[in-house]
């Protein structure tokens, strides 16, 4: 049974519930051996990160920042903030010393966690230049910090400001006063357009996400829930909440990319994910069947289409399935789909929430064949993170992002835009009074710059207004639809669309380079470097048919007519990608300038 009650005496009343029952299974910081938490231990620490925070003379609706990966300090530090109403703001680990400057000051943050070295050493970097920064904290007891730094000090050492809960009247005190219009968290927007922007979310809006999704999405005190995506991403703080409120275990992975290591350690029921994830599994799973012999292809080719047969063509739509189908499923299912699930970690999959990107219908359909019941949804920062997404036991489509969460009233406006508003929706921007009036209509109903539509009490996204692209001929392209297609083929590791203003379609692809130079030393195609790689005639040839088979389907005008492979990833470092990995299309377009113009030369 679900506790639904205001995030400052969550773990507390959990507590209460399952004493001794683990919840928290990670590891240390550098140490590959995997510890647990009892609910009793998680509450104990949460109180006592209260009690030090009111020790260090932190004030009711303050704010502090955590600036760190995954980690159960992590869980500890928030959910310790929210006991005596302080605001907890994340910051991205990946996040760069401009850019946790602007949110420290912007934010008026007092004090900031760190979670490893680089954390810690950008925090110190631009320590003098915050005027409201009094400390740092420090999670990981291996971080060096310097020895001109009396304003850090290790997380342990912090613990021990409250070891002994000297101040837990007051903190007591403080659950009662606990208001469901306090601000909770303030979330800084990734910035794929320019500045980030601080999205405020109250306890309320907690309380009404938690309450709604808990009506659609059955995880339970049995599930044990990995954490893939950063805490500092609202899909997964959601998700992780959401988790903790049913009672079911969370294991903290630490490095994102060590997850499916982490995944056959730990045997996860439940994650959520963005569809590049399960891209990379499909990817992985279809080079498998390809290299397998032809009796083990054409045997797992058929399991595949008796998965489909049941899961798509019947369970998705709501339809019985037939006692034959369904006996001969559980053979298949049993002799080779649990193979390919055991391969991911996933013995026992339950649900696996997906949103955050345009999910391809061929790897959504690849995923519930094989026995894996992907919700694919859709939501925002602004949202609270669920907007809508598929209800387990309900029909669903391919292609859509579910079914609305109970409580939100969804409107499509002018140009097709989603239009929201509810208990879940954020009371604003973070001082930005002149965004807030540009966001908000005078109905109240908050822009969300999607464009879609509503069929048979499903959603469908279309395009994102912003990122659509007119071409020259006057011919709209959505860039993420097509991005979406290119990178199920396993040579593709990132890619960027360029149409807008152009004659045609073309896009910068960046090869999976370990599968490409493979098929070179294959193909006997002699190469030096990447450059020369990506330059090679009959590398280009290759990829040009696999490109031209995967937009076959497609009207022409939408079809990718020219591509340039480059040498090098698209990475937070230059500028063309944000913290949750999406593309900065303006950086992108001036950092490879000459390369986008050598496309459309004649």
């Amino acid at each position: 049974m679900q506790t639904i009650c205001h995030l400052s005496v969550l773990i507390h009343e959990q507590a209460k519930k399952y004493a001794n029952r683990p919840v928290l299974t990670y590891r240390n910081f550098g140490s590959r051996e995997w510890k647990t938490v009892s609910w009793n231990q998680f509450s104990l620490r949460v109180k006592q990160v209260s009690n030090a925070l009111l020790n260090l003379g932190i004030k009711p609706q303050e704010h502090i920042a955590v600036y760190a990966q995954n980690c159960v300090q992590y869980l500890y530090t928030d959910f310790g903030a929210y006991g005596i109403k302080v605001v907890s703001v994340p910051f991205y680990s990946t996040s760069s010393e401009q850019q946790i400057q602007h949110m420290i000051n912007d934010g008026s943050i007092r004090f900031v966690f760190v979670g490893e070295q680089e954390q810690y050493d950008r925090a110190h970097r631009i320590f003098a230049l915050c005027p409201t920064l009094e400390r740092i904290i420090v999670f990981d007891r291996g971080v060096r910090i310097s020895t001109h730094d009396p304003a850090s000090i290790y997380f342990d050492d912090f613990i021990k400001l409250g070891e002994d809960l000297p101040r837990q009247t007051e903190v007591e005190a403080l659950w009662k006063e606990a208001s469901a219009d306090d601000l909770c968290n303030i979330l800084y927007t990734s910035g794929s357009t320019g500045d980030s922007k601080g999205v405020q979310l109250t306890y309320s809006q907690y309380t009404a996400a938690l309450k709604a999704n808990g009506e659609c999405v059955p995880v339970g005190e049995k599930d044990r829930v990995i954490n893939f995506l950063p805490f500092a991403h609202i899909f997964e703080r959601a998700w992780a909440y959401l988790s903790l409120s049913a009672g079911a275990q969370l294991i903290v992975n630490t490095n994102p990319k060590e997850i499916q290591d982490s995944m056959r350690e730990t045997h996860p029921t439940c994650m959520s994910s963005v569809p590049r994830f399960w891209e990379k599994v499909y990817i992985a799973v279809k080079a498998r069947v390809e290299s397998s012999s032809a009796v083990q292809r054409k045997l797992f080719l058929h399991a595949l289409s008796v998965g489909k047969k049941r899961n798509i063509e019947y369970l998705s739509k709501g339809k019985r399935v037939p006692l034959a189908l369904e006996l001969e499923y559980k053979v298949m299912n049993k002799t080779i789909l649990s193979l390919v699930r055991k391969q991911i970690g996933l013995e026992n999959p339950n649900i696996f929430p997906t949103a955050g990107a345009y999910v391809s219908p061929e790897v959504e359909e690849f995923v519930h064949s094989v026995g894996i019941d992907m919700l694919v949804g859709y939501g925002l920062t602004e949202s609270l993170a669920t907007v809508s997404c598929d209800h387990k036991g309900k029909p669903f489509t391919l292609g859509s992002v579910g079914r609305p969460i109970n409580g939100l009233e969804i409107k499509i406006g002018e140009n097709n835009e989603v239009l929201l508003k509810g208990p879940t929706i954020t009371p604003g921007y973070y001082k930005r009074d002149t965004t807030n009036a540009a966001a908000f209509d005078e109905d109240g109903f908050f822009h969300t710059g999607d464009a879609g539509y509503l069929k048979d009490g499903e959603l469908f996204l279309t395009e994102r207004i912003k990122d659509l692209f007119k071409t020259s001929n006057g011919k709209y392209i959505a860039p993420q639809h097509l991005e979406a297609m290119l990178l199920v083929d396993k040579y593709i590791e990132q890619t960027a669309v360029v149409a807008d203003q152009r004659k045609f379609v073309s896009a910068l692809i960046v090869p999976e380079y370990t599968v490409l130079e493979e098929w070179a030393r294959e193909h006997h195609v002699a190469f030096n470097n990447r450059e020369e790689l990506c330059n090679n005639a009959e590398v280009k040839q290759m990829m040009k048919e696999r490109i031209d088979t995967l937009m076959q389907g497609l009207a022409y005008y939408e079809q990718v007519k020219r591509f340039t492979l480059l040498p090098h990833h698209f990475s937070m470092e230059t500028g063309e990608l944000t913290n949750t990995l999406k593309l900065k299309r303006g950086v992108i377009n001036k950092n490879y300038k000459n390369v986008i113009e050598d496309m459309y030369a004649e």
